[in-house]
């Protein structure tokens, strides 16, 4: 299985874990997917009042700079512990 196959799988089903996962780690899984699918952040930050947005938005920014293989590499592994942790 290709690197982006197991992405694409792993990513779906993380979706389908039995609990939902901490928002710390679904902050963690927004960061890297949007870094591996996007790239580096190409959005301004979001207003002081828009806190969800914001916390995705800087979730997203700590992962500048981490090229996609990289980032791929991360979230195949977080979600993979995510997993495991809560069951599908």
């Amino acid at each position: 299985m290709s690197h982006q196959a197991e992405f694409d799988k792993i990513a779906e089903d993380v979706k389908n874990v039995k609990t939902k996962p901490s928002d710390q780690e679904l902050l963690e899984l927004y960061g890297l997917y949007k870094q591996v699918v996007v790239g580096d952040v190409d959005t301004d930050k979001p207003g002081v009042l828009d806190l969800k947005g914001k916390a995705k938005w800087e979730a997203w920014n700590t992962r500048k700079g981490l090229s996609k293989e990289d980032a791929m590499s991360a979230y195949i592994a977080l979600a993979k512990e995510i997993i495991g942790k809560y069951g599908m």
